[in-house]
């Protein structure tokens, strides 16, 4: 099947045992798909090692950043890369393979009839996570269902980040106007574009949680998260 072309961001921060096992992965699902790894200078010189296949294959590209700068400024800034060029659905998706490559053809199929298509967790009574212990797994679920209950939000999972968005979704929110710049950028971003009338769906995915690497997760995360649910349902975000 013929899809427009698209783009594939992974923001990166020490990465070097996920990211040349990935990227090959990603784009062996369909020739339509690039990819744009967004490296905030990581330590373990995770930047050289997309550079390095980056001279030597065309779909894959780096945006280096000067330091540790957060993930909602990362895709912000790829998101921004992504609409200066000819790219008409960008994805989200993280380096560790917590996400699927293989389901990307999937998000690509359901992208034909739908502004913003987000891989989903949690599917009805179905919760499909691996490799988290229950705290975990209650709080992120329970993070989902207080986002439903403040904003309105129509989704199951709504922090989530293996996300495709039509190029006219990004182009409605006002990008340099994010609040948030942890998790909780999830949230924002798809309260926004359901707030523009956009239609937005779910899918259902497999999560498995990292096996190489360390979690990025923290307090101040969750902490972030929690405010910014507020502001939303409040119009101060």
């Amino acid at each position: 099947m013929n899809f427009p072309k698209s783009l594939v961001i992974i923001p990166t921060y020490n990465e070097k045992e996920n990211i040349s096992l990935i990227i090959p992965e990603v784009l062996s699902q369909h020739e339509c798909i690039d990819v744009l790894v967004v490296d905030d200078n990581s330590p373990d010189e995770t930047g050289n090692i997309v550079e390095k296949m980056s001279a030597a294959n065309g779909r894959i590209h780096l945006l280096r950043r000067a330091g540790k700068m957060g993930l909602g400024s990362a895709y912000v800034a790829g998101f921004k890369w992504a609409l200066e060029r000819d790219y008409q659905r960008i994805f989200e998706m993280d380096a560790d393979f917590s996400h699927r490559p293989s389901d990307l053809v999937r998000f690509l199929e359901k992208a034909e009839h739908a502004d913003l298509v987000l891989g989903s967790r949690y599917n009805g009574r179905h919760i499909s996570v691996v490799n988290w212990d229950w705290k975990r797994l209650l709080l992120s679920y329970s993070a989902n269902l207080y986002t439903r209950i403040v904003t309105g939000l129509p989704i199951g999972d709504a922090t989530g980040g293996f996300k495709c968005f039509s190029r006219s979704a990004l182009e409605a929110v006002d990008l340099s106007n994010m609040k948030s710049d942890g998790y909780c950028f999830q949230i924002e971003t798809t309260f926004k574009v359901w707030k523009k009338g956009l239609k937005v769906v779910e899918i259902p995915i497999v999560f498995t949680d990292r096996i190489r690497g360390t979690s990025k997760m923290s307090g101040g995360i969750i902490s972030e998260a929690f405010f910014l649910v507020l502001k939303l349902r409040f119009g101060r975000a």
